[in-house]
């Protein structure tokens, strides 16, 4: 199968470490041009490095804070410069801490707001210009919180669920552009983010972070995490032109952990 991504530009943010930098990594080696961004300048110079020694195609890198608006037009206003134009915008964002609802400030359900949906929301809202052009892709990373609610996760239980009613509304008001966006969800990926977690519910529970571990790969189909590559694969199918009859979706990577319908 061609997906036609050879010399697409695509913005991968949040890029220098996890699922974003195995997303980054999958387009480029599809022949992608791609920016990659994130608030670790030391971390972008060393992907930035490693990727242009693996793959024959321009990888730039800029630093942004996609909680700051001001950064956010930066980036997309460089990366348009820089790469030529945006086909591919991928919005990707660390997620928020762990917590119940009564041990959740204002500033928490702020800050929250800001990281994991508004910077969705501005982001698109600047790349949308170069998107137009020749038609593009959206691709939201959220989570399988917005099929099942994670327990402890109340922050992302609830932001995560407004990336996919926008992608949801926006999937008709940009049809018209040829731009299509959708919500790509991970479940168990072994990533710092779900060893974090994994943590969190360990120390929640009183028990080895090994028996968290161990438990939730039981519930798991497949019986085990996925791998950043495994969710990058099918992110950069919703990327590519392979993927022109699907937007408006949420699709879940998650090796069956989801019992949802």
């Amino acid at each position: 199968m061609d997906l036609n991504l050879k010399n697409k530009k695509a913005l991968v943010v949040a890029s220098s470490q996890g699922l974003g930098k195995a997303i980054a990594a999958q387009l480029a080696q599809e022949g992608a041009n791609v920016m990659i961004t994130s608030r670790d300048e030391a971390k972008l110079q060393a992907v930035q490095k490693e990727f242009r020694d693996q793959y024959n195609v321009d990888v730039e890198y800029h630093r942004a804070d996609v909680t700051n608006p001001e950064d956010i037009k930066q980036l997309v206003k460089y990366t348009a410069e820089t790469l030529g134009g945006i086909d591919i915008l991928i919005n990707n964002a660390g997620g928020p801490p762990g917590g119940t609802f009564e041990s959740l400030t204002d500033e928490d359900w702020e800050k929250a707001f800001q990281l994991n949906l508004l910077s969705h929301v501005r982001l698109i809202r600047e790349a949308l210009p170069e998107l137009k052009k020749n038609g593009g892709r959206i691709i939201n990373i959220a989570s399988s919180s917005i099929k099942q609610p994670i327990p402890g996760l109340l922050l992302s239980n609830t932001f995560r669920l407004g990336i996919v009613g926008m992608t949801k509304t926006l999937s008709e008001e940009l049809a018209a552009y040829n731009i299509l966006i959708n919500t790509v969800a991970p479940g168990r990926i072994a990533t710092d983010r779900v060893d974090y977690l994994d943590q969190h519910n360990a120390d929640r529970q009183n028990i080895s972070k090994e028996e968290v571990t161990e438990r939730a790969k039981s519930n798991i189909p497949l019986r085990r995490y996925g791998t950043p590559a495994e969710f990058a694969n099918v992110v950069t199918f919703l990327a590519s032109d392979a993927s022109s009859y699907v937007t408006g979706s949420s699709i879940l990577v998650d090796g069956g952990m989801v019992k949802a319908l």
